[in-house]
Parts: structure tokens; sequence; C-alpha cells
């Protein structure tokens, strides 16, 4: 309850400019940790032949909600787009898009593989779990993170609220000479629910599945490609119609994540309660 307030006086910045060192010191802050979280798990790791290469099929749909749900840092990045001072950086092969991303996927990637590596089936929903408890190193990791959280929280937000309240509720507000205030009272409602959802949510990592399945699967996979479809709808599909094919196996490929992703991930959810 001490973190609520300083909270949601941090999601009252409505300004990315202002947000954004906020959040280059948050990736600083976690570089300097995952640097920290190395010393542990790479001291006497394990003959990798311990590990299981590959596990259960019924276990993939988990790991499919896991890695979609590392695409939601997606969503503030498309975002600087409307923000830049030069636009056309952000795309093109060297673009702010693609080079986010790459540092993305390789953090995941590199982190998780010396994480199953370090800990294999006792790896939990994030590596600072598996840190030792007591430890003054260990404990200074949790704060280092803590601390990168509570001050990118803002930037994290800012795409949530700018959908709430630009394009659902500011032209049913414009007229109001509160207009301000109601925007303010989106930004607290939308930290206090996530504040409630923190404290309420126990398993980490079955519920980064359970939300990466339900709403990635859709919203990166299959919306994508059905607004495509809709965009170059009909005689802009190209050669035998090849982006038309593609975007039909990525929809069926989301439907399917999305389905057998949920199922595991709650059933999963369930039996870790009884």
């Amino acid at each position: 309850m001490i973190l609520l307030v300083p909270l949601i006086g941090i999601n009252m910045i409505r300004n990315l400019k202002i947000l954004a060192p906020f959040s280059t010191l948050a990736n600083l802050i976690t570089f300097v940790g995952l640097g920290m979280i190395l010393y542990y798990v790479l001291d006497d790791l394990p003959s990798l032949s311990e590990r299981e290469m590959v596990t259960d099929i019924g276990r993939f749909p988990l790991f499919f909600g896991t890695t979609l749900f590392a695409l939601e840092a997606v969503g503030v990045i498309i975002a600087l787009e409307n923000n830049m001072a030069t636009p056309k950086s952000f795309g093109g092969a060297f673009g702010v898009l693609n080079v986010g991303m790459f540092v993305i996927v390789a953090l995941y990637a590199g982190m998780g593989f010396i994480g199953y590596w370090k800990y294999g089936a006792d790896a939990l929903g994030s590596v600072t779990l598996n840190l030792p408890e007591m430890d003054i190193l260990s404990r200074t990791i949790r704060i280092l993170f803590a601390v990168a959280i509570f001050i990118s929280y803002g930037l994290q937000c800012y795409v949530p609220v700018d959908i709430i309240w630009n394009v659902y509720l500011v032209q049913k507000y414009k007229d109001s000479n509160n207009k301000f205030v109601y925007e303010m009272l989106v930004r607290i409602v939308v930290v206090i629910v996530t504040f409630l959802l923190a404290v309420a949510i126990p398993r980490l990592g079955l519920f980064i599945s359970l939300f990466g399945a339900l709403c990635l699967s859709a919203l990166g996979i299959a919306f994508p490609a059905i607004m495509e479809i809709c965009v170059l709808w009909p005689d802009k599909l190209g050669p035998g119609r090849m982006i038309l094919w593609k975007d039909i196996i990525l929809i069926l490929f989301g439907i399917i994540g999305l389905v057998a992703g949920t199922y595991t991930s709650v059933r999963d959810i369930i039996y870790s309660f009884q």
C-alpha cells in the first residue's frame, strides 16, 4: 500500500518525453541487475546433459503463452513512432522497432536458457525467486528490479491510458470543464487495477503464460493478419495470393495458440491451488 500513492503520482505524467529518461534509467538498472544475476547462475553450472532438452508436448502451450507475453513491449514501442523527432527512424532493417525487439528477444532467450541450465525443472516464474533468500546480494538484485519496475511504470501505462482516454472517453467529455479531472481519474483507476492484480496473483509464471496465450495470440498474431488482409484485399495480395495464405496460416496458428495455451494455463493454475 505504501507504493500505491507514488505509482499514482508517476502515472500522472502525461508527456512521453518526460517519461523517456525514467525508462532509460530503468533499463540501466535492469542491466546491472541482470549482470548480478549472472554472478549466481554462472557459478557452478551443472553439465548441460543433465537437463531435459525437449519437454513433453503438453507443456508447449505454456511455452507459447510465455513467449507471446514477451512481445507485450511491442505495444509501447509502436506508440513511440508518433512521438519521435524523426519517425522515419522507426522502421527499416536497423530501425527502432527491429533493434528494440532484437534486444528484448536476445535478453529473454539468453536469460531463459541460462536460468534453465542452472536450475532445471526447479526454475520458478522469475529467476530472482531462485536466488538465495537471505543473501545480501540477492536482496540487492530484487531491490534493483523493484526500482526499475517502479520508475518505468508510467511508460508501461502510457499506451493503455492513451487508448482508454483518447479512443473511448475523450469525445464524451470534450465539452466538460472537468476533462482534466476525468483523465486523472482514469489514470488512478488503471494504477489501482494493476496494483490489485499484482497483489492477487500468486502464481507469476502460470499467469504470465495465461495472459500471453489469451491476449497476445489474438492481438499479436491473428488480428494483425486479419487487418493485413482487409487492407490489401482484393488485388494487392501478391503473386498467387501468397500474402493471403500466409495470413490464413497466422490466423489459424493464433487461434490454436489461444485455445491450447489458455486451456493449459488455466488447468495448471487450478492444479497449483489444489
